[in-house]
């Protein structure tokens, strides 16, 4: 897996953004209200539609959509997740550095795609409880001249507050996905953590020359 293959995450990534503590059961231990869970998925996804269609700079517009992930996204639970076992080998450096592009390869997958993403709208579906702690919120998300398609929220009660816990498009996780594929780097370059770092910084360079920033 190479940079390049990193790059190629599509929407469904960025809206993770996607995704210091880790998510655990014992983290959730409040359990989520079905409700709840769906008038935050709700609110979130109108506050991040909002940001991807509206007027001016790019960078303007990232900084909307970035506050807007950080505040609805464990992005630390989730990008600890990812990476996994390699959490326990990289080096406290190496942690901070990985969580900080994490965080930056979240919100640049969606910023770097806003042409594309002009006109999106979605629609609120079914909620249900999927374990005793997080609760799957789904919604059917369009765009102009493309198929619509299905997202479902994991969401969890995280630090007292919802938390999006995981994405899950057609059945698939996608930190699920994304953990393998984060393995796959290190595993390919001598279990090192710290090839996988450079990967995503050149991921961050490459989203950042699409965008134009």
């Amino acid at each position: 897996m190479t940079a390049s293959n990193l790059a190629r995450r599509p929407l469904l990534l960025g809206l993770l953004g996607l995704t210091a503590a880790a998510t655990t059961q014992q983290a959730w231990a409040q359990q989520m209200d079905i409700g709840r869970a769906s008038a935050f998925i709700e609110a979130t996804g109108r506050e991040l539609v909002a940001a991807i269609n509206a007027d001016g700079p790019v960078a303007q517009r990232r900084e909307r959509v970035g506050a807007i992930l950080r505040r609805a996204v464990d992005v630390e639970g989730v990008g600890r997740f990812i990476l996994g076992r390699w959490w326990r080998t990289a080096s406290a450096q190496q942690q901070q550095e990985y969580l900080q592009l994490f965080q930056e390869v979240l919100i640049r997958n969606l910023s770097s795609r806003f042409g594309e993403y002009q006109g999106l709208t979605f629609t609120l579906g079914r909620s249900q409880a999927r374990t005793e702690e997080d609760v799957l919120v789904s919604t059917i998300v369009e765009r102009a001249g493309s198929p619509a398609f299905g997202l479902d929220w994991r969401v969890a009660e995280v630090g007292g507050q919802p938390r999006v816990v995981d994405v899950i498009a057609e059945g698939t996780s996608l930190r699920l996905t994304t953990r393998s594929e984060y393995s796959s780097v290190i595993t390919r370059n001598g279990n090192d953590v710290q090839a996988l770092l450079t990967a995503m910084r050149r991921q961050i360079t490459q989203l950042a020359s699409r965008e134009g920033t």
